[in-house]
């Protein structure tokens, strides 16, 4: 199981670039692997059917107890044969349903829908419940992709954004919900909370979160109006995700708890309250819709309550039925859809009012439907009708034995099956019978063209499948009893039934039989009566619809972002960064001033040099507050870095000094170029408001921190973790540069989120200066600066959009010779041909250098931060010797991509361990001899360097790009420049 999981989670990387080749015959890569899914849960009937279990377990984050651990009981075989073999008939399905079409994006759907497939398939074999939540959000995210397939429609988009909200928020409900019940049993295994249900107070609460999860993802009343409108997506999604698969996650989940928290309140009267009210309402709305598919989206919101109501009630003989009608409905409802995917595709309708006469020139899609329309309705000799019976012999035992829930859920069922029977027929009406117009007239028969014998093959699979289940229901009894045994007879202070009931065709003439017959009598009445009273044409029972309810929720938000953003946000930073700073104070001194003793260590200093660099910072601070040029102050503020920096490394921190000096330099650059496009004296327009009140907050934050400082020093009380780095970073990373070492190896998780940190900052800097599609390197070009002198010929370069440069005409060489590539493109005022031969020189000998810091880090001084940030400087001396052209020159590539692949190397190096059964980020060394080379050393750890070294270097060119090369383009446009520009 859990080598299928993996490869559910590799096949879709490679997916897409199959399809690109084979088009939408790639869809049978994914089905095939789908299809082996199937056939080796098929393959453990025999031990799940004799009683027993399947487990396979991983360790995965040992300390909180997390396995990816997987367990195939009878319920979860059941689930896992209808995710898996509906799966590989939709994605069979596809082949035909896409053939044809624009290949642009169908590669992405693939992987999408097969990734999809693999979450689901973890979702219902995990053993985890943290785990489960994990699959379950995973679901969600795939679900919001495939819905909005068709993103150039804003239908398609709203769709998505509302399933996506509506699922994940529920989802999160249900996290603490699961982490409430974790916390309460004291394991995460689901296997063991069942076993031994927690007695606790809180276990109601607990349980109501993790049923909205549950009911949110299977669109229960309140949150029902997501699932018709993700009918916006490709028809195989609606019958995958919306009938077999991502709706029966909570259904899932229901039937996986109910057994052991039924009795809890308040499980049941939520799922028989809502379930029966969702039935009702979804079927009532089946019945207005004009739209085939819509039908069944209603539809599937109807049956979804009834699930929810049955298998959600706790007892033997509805977990019985509930059971049965799980896998029915996954057939019947997914059949259908697939079939109205065939009509839309070949009339490209999906109107009752335009299909006429469809039947008769496809009576073998008819009989499919009408098989599947049987099998809802539950009309014999389907599963449907063999899984509602037991349904309504539980209700009514329940009912006649005193139980409240019991006469809700029997009528609630009773009069939910009539509607059922009628948008049945309504489907099969609309889809296959002919019409007459308003006045009586016949509507012309609209011209079928024959579909691929293949198109209609899963369709009429699936409808096939859901008879013959009814056939043999008395064989599935069993088997499906090894779930519902472990339910108890009948709900808390409720009689026990005489007998057990058991799934049949023929019970005798019962009560449950009279009560289908009436529904199926009354359901015909009910459609026959509608299409007369035209329901479909008159206007909502309520003035609102679950979707007006969620758009004038998320205007109100909107309204309410808007005014707190009008309010808070006002565009000044100093209100943003006095605010921060009066947080600060805030938190902080109640927390100092609430500690019982304070304890401070003060020195009078460390280090003789102390004595001299304090006044000198101090200095600085104080005249960097009084300056009235900006670029004064960024300076003076960098001596007090540079003042840092000796002291780092006097006090033994040479790796600390080499990082800080650099970090300075790139900081006092990154400053110089923001303060080309701000007026560079604080004048009486640019002038700091309310000085007073800044001293006050700049004085208090000072103290604040001089107060933790002193207090912090000797707040220890208990022996330092860092005390055993040394040992650890020569033992685990082989390294003797302990900062290093700590970085990559001991500290590893941090510096990941580090690397999280600075992409997101590149790209929040680039977004905010860059105006155009960045992503577009060749639509978009820059304008070209003419030569000085009018006989040299153009350039043969041009710039893109990110700066980077695009040869026009390799074979045109420049007329003069330039030190630099970009050095006679810049104002003869601002270039300097001396800056320029020395940037020629030293260039390459300081990337060398970044290299050398790279490598050598592990056990000297340097690493990847430290190289990076070299690099980085000699991209910043080539833009200051030949301006943004030579930026383009000496990093040809786009910055995004250095970040992009620097990330893929920090967590490849990460993960990779985990496939060998190690913890993540897991180091492995390596020790050899290459002859004349001597001794290598290596460690797995230097590709997360090196990760971590593109990412700077990437942090570094985008900040030149953005607010060095864009700013500079920005300034030449604004200037009346239009004799000296040419659009290349």
């Amino acid at each position: 199981m859990l080598l299928l999981l993996t490869a559910f989670a590799v096949v879709p990387l490679i997916l897409p670039v199959v399809m690109k080749r084979w088009r939408s015959d790639g869809f049978l890569l994914g089905a095939a692997l789908s299809a082996l899914a199937f056939v080796h849960a098929a393959a453990q009937a025999p031990a799940i059917l004799g009683g027993g279990e399947i487990d396979e377990s991983f360790a995965w984050i040992p300390e909180l107890g997390i396995a990816l651990s997987m367990r195939m009981d009878l319920l979860g075989w059941v689930m896992s044969l209808i995710v898996t073999g509906v799966g590989a008939l939709v994605l069979l399905y596809c082949r035909w349903y896409f053939a044809g079409k624009e290949a642009k994006g169908l590669g992405l759907f693939g992987a999408v829908l097969l990734a999809f497939a693999g979450a689901m398939y973890g979702l219902v074999l995990t053993d985890d419940l943290i785990v489960l939540v994990m699959f379950w959000e995973t679901t969600s995210v795939l679900s919001y992709l495939l819905i909005g397939y068709y993103h150039a429609r804003s239908a398609s988009r709203r769709a998505a954004l509302q399933a996506l909200l509506v699922t994940t928020l529920g989802g999160l409900v249900m996290f603490v919900g699961a982490v409430m019940l974790v916390v309460q049993s004291g394991t995460t295994s689901i296997t063991a909370i069942l076993a031994n249900p927690p007695q606790d107070p809180w276990l109601g609460l607990a349980l109501t979160l993790i049923l909205v999860g549950a009911l949110s993802k299977s669109a229960i009343f309140p949150f029902h109006f997501w699932l018709p409108g993700a009918m916006a997506a490709p028809t195989p999604v609606s019958a995958y995700l919306h009938a077999a698969a991502m709706v029966k996650a909570g259904i899932y989940l229901l039937a996986r708890f109910a057994p052991a928290f039924a009795d809890v309140m308040p499980w049941r009267p939520i799922v028989v309250i809502l379930g029966i009210f969702t039935m009702l309402l979804g079927g009532a709305q089946a019945l207005r819709e004009t739209d085939l598919k819509r039908i069944l989206a209603f539809g599937t919101v109807s049956q979804l309550g009834m699930l929810t109501a049955i298998l959600g009630y706790g007892t033997r003989d509805a977990a019985l039925a509930g059971t049965a009608l799980l896998i029915g409905h996954a057939l019947f409802k997914s059949a259908l859809f697939l079939v109205v995917g065939v009509i839309d595709r070949q009339l490209s309708t999906r109107d009752v009012y335009e299909l006429s006469g469809v039947g008769r020139q496809a009576p073998a899609l008819a009989a499919v439907s009408i098989i599947a329309v049987a099998c809802m309705a539950g009309l014999p000799p389907t599963i449907g009708f063999a899984g509602k019976e037991g349904a309504l012999a539980a209700f009514l035992d329940e009912a006649l034995g005193g139980s409240v829930w019991g006469w809700i859920a029997l009528v609630g069922l009773a009069v939910g099956s009539a509607l059922t029977v009628a948008y049945g027929i309504r489907f099969v009406w609309g889809a296959f019978w002919s019409k007459r117009d308003e006045s009586g007239t016949a509507v012309p028969a609209i011209t079928w063209p024959r579909p691929p014998f293949g198109f209609v093959l899963a369709p009429a699979i699936l409808a096939t499948l859901s008879l013959l289940a009814g056939l043999v229901a008395p064989l599935l009894d069993h088997p499906l009893a090894l779930y519902a045994d472990t339910a108890p007879p009948s709900s808390s202070g409720i009689p026990e039934p005489a007998y057990d009931a058991h799934l049949s065709l023929w019970h005798g003439f019962e009560a449950p039989l009279f009560i289908t017959v009436g529904a199926i009598v009354v359901g015909a009445l009910v459609f026959w009566w509608g299409r007369a009273a035209t329901w479909d044409r008159r206007p909502h029972l309520l003035p609102f619809t679950g979707v007006d309810a969620y758009v004038g929720t998320q205007h109100a938000v909107d309204r309410l972002s808007v005014m707190v953003t009008a309010l808070f946000q006002r565009g000044s930073l100093p209100i943003y960064v006095g605010t921060i700073f009066i947080v600060f104070v805030g938190a902080e001194i109640p927390a100092l001033l609430a500690s019982p003793s304070w304890r401070g260590a003060i020195d009078a200093w460390q280090h003789p040099v102390q004595l001299v660099l304090a006044p000198v910072m101090i200095i600085a601070g104080i005249v960097a507050v009084r300056a009235r040029k900006r670029y004064t102050g960024v300076v003076l503020v960098s001596v007090t870095g540079l003042g840092m920096v000796v002291l780092f490394a006097t006090m033994g921190a040479p790796d600390l000094a080499l990082t800080q000096v650099l970090v300075e330099t790139v900081t006092l650059v990154t400053f110089t170029l923001v303060l080309r496009r701000i007026p560079a004296r604080m004048g009486d327009r640019h002038a700091s408001v309310w000085p007073v009140t800044r001293a006050i907050i700049g004085a208090a934050v000072g103290l604040t921190l001089a107060f933790i400082v002193v207090v912090a020093t000797d707040a220890r009380s208990l022996r330092p973790v860092s005390d055993d780095f040394p040992a650890l970073a020569y033992e685990l990373g082989h390294g003797k540069n302990v900062v290093n070492v700590a970085l990559v190896d001991l500290r590893g998780w941090d510096t990941m989120g580090e690397l999280s940190v600075l992409v997101l900052a590149a790209t929040g800097v680039a977004s905010l200066v860059f105006v155009t599609n960045r992503t577009d390197l060749l639509s978009q070009v820059r304008a070209v600066p003419k030569a000085r002198n009018r006989k040299t010929r153009l350039r043969p370069y041009v710039e893109t959009t990110t700066g980077s440069i695009a040869l026009q005409n390799p074979s045109n060489a420049l007329a003069p010779r330039a030190w630099l590539v970009g050095g006679s493109t810049m104002d003869p005022r601002s270039r300097s041909i001396m800056l320029e031969v020395i940037v020629r020189l030293v260039f390459h000998t300081i990337i060398v250098v970044s290299v050398y810091l790279l490598f050598a880090g592990h056990n000297l001084p340097g690493g990847g931060f430290a190289g990076g940030l070299v690099a980085g400087m000699a991209l910043v001396m080539r833009y200051i010797a030949g301006g943004r052209y030579e930026l383009g020159a000496a990093a040809p590539t786009d910055a995004g991509r250095l970040l992009g692949t620097g990330m893929l190397l920090a967590v490849g190096a990460a993960l990779i361990p985990m496939l060998f059964g190690q913890p993540a980020l897991t180091s492995t060394f390596w020790s050899f001899d290459a002859g004349f080379l001597g001794h290598i050393e290596f460690g797995s750890s230097t590709i997360f360097d090196i990760g971590v070294y593109l990412v700077v270097i990437g942090l570094v060119l985008d900040v030149l790009r953005s607010l060095g090369a864009e700013v500079d383009r920005q300034l030449h446009e604004n200037d009346d420049l239009s004799d000296d520009v040419v659009i290349a």
